[in-house]
């Protein structure tokens, strides 16, 4: 053989051989990347894949459970709520002709389900009277003054601020 060929040889080997260290080299840092993804599955230990998700499922079961757990609790604080007289509106208005003042009022305090209580106080010179009257289901077994029935429909709507009328 001709050294011009055996020299061509030596060096397209040597330019392959270069290639393959640059390949290799290249190969070798992505497989690191690769790892350092890795380690985040794999935790503390060295572990398989599957084995770490097998984990992770356990712990989504527990939170699942956890979750469900909360959920009927919350559930039991709605219907605790529901029964408790938090709709409330009052009615300020002159129950007499001679007084000024709107010193009489109706208040109507009320649960999610219309039972409560409609009391009215009624301010005259010389004396104040009050009146206490149950409701049951948004309504009431004794007749209701219309300023209390506009006191319980405004509970009802839950626009609870202070509502003014006149008697004239």
């Amino acid at each position: 053989m001709d050294s011009t060929v055996l020299t061509a040889v030596a060096v397209a080997a040597l330019a392959v051989a270069v290639v393959a260290v640059v390949l290799g080299w290249v190969a070798h840092r992505r497989h690191q990347l690769i790892q350092r993804r890795f380690e985040v599955l794999w935790g503390d230990g060295e572990a398989d894949v599957a084995t770490v998700l097998a984990a992770q499922a356990r712990r989504l079961g527990a939170e699942r459970s956890r979750i469900d757990t909360l959920e009927q609790g919350v559930a039991g604080l709605r219907g605790d709520l529901a029964q408790t007289l938090q709709h409330v509106a009052v009615v300020r208005y002159d129950a007499f002709g001679d007084m000024g003042g709107r010193m009489s009022f109706s208040a109507a305090v009320i649960d999610d389900n219309g039972d409560g209580m409609v009391i009215s106080s009624i301010h005259a010179r010389g004396e104040s009277r009050t009146y206490a009257k149950g409701i049951v289901g948004g309504g009431s077994d004794t007749t209701l003054t219309p300023e209390e029935q506009q006191a319980l429909a405004a509970a009802r709507d839950d626009s609870g601020s202070s509502r003014r009328t006149s008697d004239d």
